[in-house]
């Protein structure tokens, strides 16, 4: 079925109340595909259609709304329908959720929930948000060292359908420690009589629940797993995070590393939604940065102002200034997105031999960017404004002197970022671009006194 056709039969079951035809059509959908068409209707239509399915299928496609529309239909729906959704949404959704519900509603949630579903929320709602901990799902299938396969894949038989994944199962001893893995593969290929703790592969990799979250996806997509098991303090199995958790986080993290290369990430706070984010912290967070560029702007400004004396005897140099110092920014942006890439993902760290590598790297590119460019600005300059040689010397000097300390410092600047302890991407192109600005008009009235300084002691 086309977007065109889900979208009218979202609409057509939405006046009619269809209960059994948008049964039919969750069942035979996909979930983003149903969100997606959901778009063009309101909370309380939504609602509707939602309350004709039964617990499990309302609280399975629940889960793949976003975070504002979850908000607003938990609001709107009746007090036994959100414990349900709690009985059955996956147990790290319904642990997000939980943490976005008010103190109130917190309350009168809890004691209507069965106790291993209260403990369950409660231990997992506890990490705090951005640890490994607050995307970890429960619903994970576990096997003890002393099974059988034969009794492993029984249990697991049993269990799998409130299970997130089964591909991967966890050696779990008595205490609930860790001990190993075994794929579902290896289960069903191995002797029925053979003891799963002599097929487990042992030291399994892990993350730890109080990590930052960004490691968990990093260490799934270096080992290629499909699911990260998740230990607490004492060693204790919490959960696990899945391939897909992984894949949101990277996801958002590019979001949030991409605003902030733009200068558009707030400091310490959420990052700016075009639609969701109210005006009082797009304007506070937009502003803070543009204000850090004015001050930037203005000692560019009170520099290139103190030149007048030069200026007014070369008037020519002020057609320049933009095109050299602009370049230097320009070229800076480059190299810095280059490392903050190569640093997202691991191939450079914060070491000696990582930061010279990448010197030797950027160091010829850069010469060989400032010489191209160089050359390029003194023809059109040549050629559009007929300037003499001097000119020519300091134009084509301060452009190949710009971009390839440009390039240099963009590189550099990631490092000496995650050095101080911050994240790379809040250099952002905009900060980037203004100090080189900076930078760029010392280097090219520097080369102006060089070559035209004669020009002042003449009409001193």
């Amino acid at each position: 079925m086309n977007r065109e056709d889900l979208l009218f039969c979202v609409r057509t079951l939405s006046l009619s109340r269809d209960a059994a035809g948008f049964a039919h059509l969750v069942r035979h959908t996909h979930p983003s595909d149903l969100i997606e068409a959901f778009e063009v209707l309101g909370t309380e239509e939504v609602l509707a259609l939602l309350m004709t399915l039964d617990a499990p299928e309302r609280a399975g496609l629940f889960a793949h709304f976003a975070d504002a529309r979850q908000d607003m239909l938990v609001r709107a729906m009746p007090r036994e329908a959100v414990v349900q959704l709690f009985e059955h949404m996956p147990s790290d959704d319904r642990a997000d959720l939980f943490n976005r519900l008010g103190e109130d509603a917190k309350q009168k949630l809890l004691p209507a929930l069965a106790k291993v579903e209260r403990d369950d929320i409660l231990k997992l709602a506890a990490y705090p948000e951005g640890t490994v901990g607050s995307v970890t799902t429960s619903d994970y299938a576990y096997v003890s060292p002393q099974m059988t396969v034969a009794e492993a894949l029984a249990h697991i038989r049993a269990t799998a359908p409130d299970k997130e994944t089964i591909y991967a199962v966890y050696v779990l001893d008595d205490g609930f420690a860790l001990r190993g893995t075994v794929s579902l593969r290896d289960l069903v290929l191995a002797e029925e009589n053979a003891l799963i703790g002599q097929i487990m592969r042992r030291d399994p990799v892990f993350a730890r629940a109080q990590w930052p979250r960004t490691q968990a996806a990093e260490l799934i997509r270096h080992y290629d797993l499909l699911a990260l098991p998740v230990v607490n303090g004492g060693e204790k199995m919490v959960g696990i995070v899945t391939v897909d958790d992984a894949m949101d986080i990277e996801k958002e993290q590019d979001a949030t590393q991409l605003a902030r290369f733009g200068g558009t990430a707030s400091i310490g706070g959420p990052d700016l939604d075009m639609l969701a984010s109210p005006f009082r912290q797009m304007f506070g967070v937009r502003v803070f940065w543009l204000m850090i560029l004015t001050f930037f702007g203005m000692i560019t400004s009170t520099f290139v102002a103190a030149q007048e004396e030069l200026l007014s005897q070369a008037i020519v140099l002020a057609a320049f200034i933009a095109p050299i110092v602009d370049m230097g920014g320009n070229t800076g942006s480059q190299s810095a997105t280059l490392v903050i890439r190569a640093m997202a993902l691991g191939e450079v760290k914060l070491s000696w031999r990582d930061i010279f590598l990448v010197i030797r790297r950027e160091l010829p590119v850069a010469a060989a960017l400032g010489i191209t460019i160089a050359v390029l600005e003194a023809v059109l300059a040549y050629f559009s404004k007929g300037v003499g040689l001097d000119v020519l010397m300091v134009v084509g000097l301060s452009m190949l002197v710009c971009t390839a300390l440009g390039g240099i410092i963009g590189a550099l600047l990631p490092f000496a970022a995650r050095r101080i302890g911050t994240d790379p991407a809040t250099l952002s192109s905009p900060l980037i671009t203004s100090v080189m600005d900076l930078i760029g008009v010392f280097i090219y009235f520097g080369f102006a006194y060089a070559f035209l300084g004669d020009l002042l002691r003449h009409a001193g």
